[in-house]
This record gives structure tokens, C-alpha cells and sequence, in this order.
């Protein structure tokens, strides 16, 4: 059946009705559908530009964020070494100054460790109901103990309720019994636990447990106690922040003794100007701005194909991405808060005719050696109103999740959506027009067949009256 309605050629008239068809049905058609195909690849080249872009600013995001990483400095003017990082270890900030200096560690700071009595029931020993106070350093703390309890139900309680202070609690199962102990990530001198308000868990921290008694285990908490060159220094905690300007020693392990009653090994902490790190870092930062800057232009750019046509980038003359650039580039020429140091072109960093930028090596240096900037270079970059903060400020309207790019994306998703519709729609009357059209001709074409099948009978007839007419 599907045959007989879309012949080739017409039987009755000879005529090729499937290009008849095609015809007509693409002179209905082919403007919409050129409207349509033009449309839907600018609308394509679009979403997978600025997919592209947000790839690229995101990647140059991300590249300021770990530069800026607070625990690993990437402009510090100077770097400290430690000749034994299991002694202790060294960071320095942009006050520190070049010099050298013997640490010897005696004790490290640590915390508090006591023990409940011994209860002979192990964890399910029953606890007596009623307020049970935690004591440590001057604070208090009280947690509720219920009728039932028993000492592992405590154990659980205190972990539940306490954690966020630092203290946490377990079982420790000895011979001829069990014991509650508690511990403190808290440090030093005076910050030992006491527990009060329940009689069989009472426990003072400030005195040693003795035979099944309660108290702390093997020493009370302490301070840390070191000497610098010399100089004697305590600290609550094995991080020493302020016993050297610009510097922060972080307690690793006690100095080795060489015999009975001898000081311990010097460890030599050295703090030198750190040229070579700050280049490094801020090469980093230029490498990871021409990456972008880069992947912009590849977006926005115009070329030539093989026929001589010009061919545009997905972004050329794109507004959005005009006003970013624009946002971008004057963060750079914009002049910071610093003292001494407060544009990156005195750091030899200047911007290119194609939008990159150049670091020339020898201005850098002359500024660290002879202008002695490097203490102001991490201000520059990660300071308050530095460049990264400038930058970040200025791609994120673009950028963010709900940013202007990310709402582009979003109606340009919407007007795909919108195509592919209008293209089905499109379709269907295609195929509807191609059927009626074809419905029509097929019957233009049966009647022409009858037509021109009676035409031949009456021909016939007339033959045959002419024929008769002779013989007669």
C-alpha cells in the first residue's frame, strides 16, 4: 500500500511525482529549515564556548587558590630550614630576618591522661545517676548521667558531649578490672582533668593513681620547654609562634643527650632570603593568567579557511566576554595598597600586545637585590585587596554558579530546547505535507490513467466504424 501511494512515476501520466513532491514540500520548508540549522550551530557554538570559558577561568581560580594556600606560603620573602625536622620543624612569614639560631628541645607540651578506679565489673559495671562535672584549666563542664548507666554508656556519653572540647574517653581492660580513662588533645602546665559529682568516677587529675585509686597515669600535663641560642622558652603548646619574630617552630621531638646530665643536641634553624621561591611563585601566576588569556583568545579570535571565508570564534565580538577581559586587564594595571611595592611592572611583569603577560628576570631580581621588595611581594599578591583578591572579585559575577555566564548557559539551554522542538515540528509537517502531496498526485495521476483509458476505447470505436465503413 505505502508503494502505491508514493510511485516513482505516475502510470496514468508518466510524470515523477516523488520529485514533484520533494519539490513543492522543500519550497514550503527549506526557509524555515535554513532559519532553524543556522540558528541551532550558533546557538551550539555558544554553549560549548562559554563552557570553555568557564573552564578556563575556573582553572586560573584555581591556580590563585593554591598559591594562596595559608598552609604552604607561596610568597614568603624567606624560607626557614631545620637541620632535624624530628626535633623540630620551621616555617617563616614575611617578618622574619635572614640569621641562625641553635634550638635544643628538653620536654614537649602535652596533655592530660587520667584514669577512674578500677571497677572490677568491667564496662558494664553499673554507674550511679546523677551530674557529673568535668574540670580542666579553669573551665567546667556538666554532663547528666542517667539511672542505668554503666561505665562503657559513660564512656559513650562523654565522647558524644565533650569531643568538641578535646576530651574524649575509652575503656582500658586490665588485670582485675576495667578503667574509664580520659585524655586531652588541651596542652600544658595546669590543664589536667578532674571529675566530680559522682562518687565512684571522681578522679583528680593533679594526683598519680596508686594500686586500684583513680588519677592521672603516668605524669601530669606540661609545657613545652626549649632553648633558643641559649635563651630558655616555655610554651602551653609544641607550636612556639612568638619566641622568634617572624618565625614558628613547631616541636617535633626531645633533643638527644650524648650522657647523664648533659644538655641536649643543638638543632641549627637557618632563615635565608627566599629569591628563587618568590620567582618561582610568581612565574606560576604568570603561567596560569597566558593559559587563560590564551584560551580566551583561541575563543574570540577570527581566522581564514581554505576557500579564503572568514570564520569567526564561538566569542567573537561576544559582549560578555569583552567586559570580562576589560574587568580582568584592569586589575592588573590597578595600583595596590603596599608601601614600597604596588604594581606587579615593578616585579617586571608587564602585559603584552596579545593580552599575555612577560616576566622579564632581571627586573625581578633588581627589585628583591637592589630595591629589597621581596618582604612586600606576598601583600601584593594575597593581601587584603591584593591581586588575588582584585582577580577572584573580578571573574566571580562572571563565573559563579550563579553568575552571568552560568545564567547564559542556562537560556541558551532553553533556546536548544526550543529548536529541537521547532525542528520536530518541522519534521512532522514535512511528513504530513509529503503525504498529502503525494495522496493528491497519486489521484491526479489514477484519474489521468481513466482518462486516458477511455480516450483510447472511444478511439477504438471510431477505428473500428472507419474500418467498417470501408469494407461496406
Amino acid at each position: 500500500m505505502a508503494s502505491a501511494l508514493t510511485p516513482t512515476t505516475g502510470l496514468g501520466s508518466g510524470l515523477n511525482i516523488t520529485e514533484i513532491v520533494n519539490a513543492l514540500v522543500k519550497a514550503d520548508t527549506s526557509a524555515k529549515q535554513t532559519q532553524i540549522t543556522r540558528q541551532t550551530s550558533n546557538n551550539t557554538a555558544l554553549i560549548s564556548g562559554i563552557g570553555s570559558l568557564r573552564s578556563a577561568l575556573t582553572a586560573f581560580q584555581d591556580a590563585m587558590k593554591k598559591l594562596n594556600d595559608k598552609d604552604a606560603p607561596s610568597f614568603n620573602a624567606y624560607s626557614a630550614k631545620s637541620a632535624n625536622e624530628a626535633v623540630v620543624k620551621i616555617t617563616s612569614s614575611n617578618s622574619a630576618v635572614a640569621g641562625n639560631y641553635d634550638v635544643i628541645v628538653d620536654k614537649l607540651a602535652t596533655g592530660s591522661k587520667v584514669a577512674s578506679q578500677q571497677f572490677a565489673g568491667g564496662a558494664s559495671s553499673s554507674i550511679s545517676a546523677g551530674k557529673l562535672t568535668i574540670s580542666q584549666g579553669g573551665k567546667t563542664y556538666d554532663l547528666d548521667v542517667a539511672s542505668g548507666a554503666t561505665l562503657q554508656s559513660v564512656r559513650d556519653q562523654i565522647n558524644k558531649e565533650m569531643s568538641a572540647n578535646g576530651i574524649t574517653a575509652n575503656i582500658v581492660n586490665e588485670q582485675g578490672g576495667s578503667r574509664l580513662v580520659l585524655s586531652s588533645t588541651t596542652t600544658g602546665a595546669g590543664s589536667d582533668i578532674s571529675l566530680s559529682g559522682i562518687a565512684e568516677l571522681e578522679i583528680d587529675g593533679t594526683s598519680q593513681m596508686s594500686g586500684t585509686g583513680a588519677g592521672y597515669i603516668t605524669a601530669l600535663a606540661q609545657d613545652a620547654e626549649l632553648t633558643i641560642d641559649g635563651l630558655k622558652v616555655t610554651s602551653a603548646t609544641n607550636t612556639v609562634d612568638k619566641a622568634i619574630s617572624g618565625l614558628t617552630l613547631q616541636l617535633t621531638g626531645v633533643s638527644a643527650r650524648t650522657g647523664s646530665g648533659s644538655t641536649g643536641s643543638p638543632t641549627a634553624v637557618t632563615v635565608a632570603a627566599d629569591n628563587d621561591g618568590l620567582k618561582k611563585s610568581i612565574q606560576s601566576f604568570v603561567d596560569a593568567y597566558n593559559t587563560m588569556q590564551k584560551a580566551i583568545t583561541s575563543l574570540t579570535s577570527t581566522s581564514r579557511d581554505s576557500d579564503d571565508n572568514l570564520v569567526l570564534g564561538p566569542l567573537t565580538n561576544d559582549p560578555t566576554t569583552r567586559s570580562l577581559l576589560g574587568d580582568v586587564r584592569k586589575v592588573l594595571s590597578e595600583v595596590g595598597a603596599g608601601d614600597s611595592l604596588t604594581t606587579l611592572s615593578q616585579l617586571g611583569i608587564n602585559t603584552q600586545k596579545d593580552g599575555t603577560l612577560e616576566f622579564n628576570s632581571i627586573k625581578f631580581t633588581s627589585a628583591m637585590d637592589d630595591k629589597k621588595l621581596g618582604a612586600e611581594v606576598q601583600n601584593l599578591f594575597t593581601g587584603t585587596n591584593g591581586i588575588f583578591e582584585r582577580m577572584n572579585n573580578a571573574i566571580d559575577p562572571y563565573n559563579k554558579t550563579d553568575g552571568s555566564l552560568a545564567t547564559r548557559k542556562s537560556n541558551l539551554d532553553k533556546a536548544a530546547k526550543q529548536l529541537s522542538d521547532q525542528q520536530e515540528a518541522l519534521d512532522r509537517r514535512t511528513e504530513s505535507l509529503t503525504a498529502s502531496l503525494t495522496k493528491q498526485y497519486v489521484a491526479l495521476d489514477t484519474a489521468l490513467g481513466k482518462m486516458k483509458a477511455q480516450a483510447d476505447q472511444i478511439t477504438s470505436i471510431f477505428e473500428a466504424i472507419n474500418a467498417q465503413a470501408k469494407k461496406s
